[in-house]
């Protein structure tokens, strides 16, 4: 009987993954976050825990973006903490008309794109647009996040965090928006979000 139920339960993800549409926000060509993310770094060590994480703050964070891409986790280490990443897009990368042209999807932490006919340059997309991982504060900010979609605007103000355990483990956010490859992504503690659909 348990395994009937568990290869239903596993039916009925990969259909709703497969059949059920995904929520697309779209917005009027421009830009919708014409600003970089605002970023101040802390020369004192504020910290705190969250059930066995040990977390510090690195930098003042506050950020406007589109939402290029969300995925959702539920397995492994980072997720009792980050339970979804979101791939962001600020000034020409908040732009539909640019948006539109790419491609944009999300595996194992990390953000992938693709475009047929680049409508900026790749430097402008590595600098507009990055993979955050999202902590948020409590349960209220979380809930905040059922209304995010692809293609949301969002605005967020927390801060870029480095997260420890007693045993060793680490994850610690980056500090620049002009890096790429491992390490490269946001490890965002939101203390506060807005969120625009329309």
């Amino acid at each position: 009987m348990k395994k009937v139920l568990i290869t239903s339960v596993i039916l009925l993800i990969i259909l709703v993954y497969f059949f059920y549409p995904e929520t697309v926000i779209t917005f009027p060509p421009g830009i919708t976050a014409p600003d970089q993310p605002k970023q101040t770094n802390l020369t004192s060590g504020k910290e705190w825990t969250v059930g066995e994480f040990t977390i510090q703050a690195l930098a003042e964070y506050n950020i406007k973006a589109r939402v290029l891409s969300r995925n959702n986790f539920s397995f492994g280490e980072e997720s009792n903490l980050s339970p979804f990443d979101l791939a962001l897009g600020w000034g020409p990368m908040s732009d539909q008309s640019v948006i539109d042209q790419f491609d944009v999807s999300q595996s194992n932490r990390w953000y992938h794109w693709y475009s047929d006919h680049l409508p900026i340059p790749i430097r402008d997309v590595s600098l507009n647009s990055a993979n955050v991982h999202i902590i948020p504060k409590d349960k209220t900010v979380e809930e905040k996040f059922e209304n995010v979609y692809k293609g949301s605007l969002v605005e967020m103000k927390g801060y870029l965090v480095k997260v420890t355990k007693a045993d060793g483990w680490h994850w610690i956010s980056s500090l620049k928006r002009d890096d790429t490859g491992g390490g490269s992504c946001e490890l965002f503690w939101v203390e506060e979000v807005s969120v625009f659909n329309n």
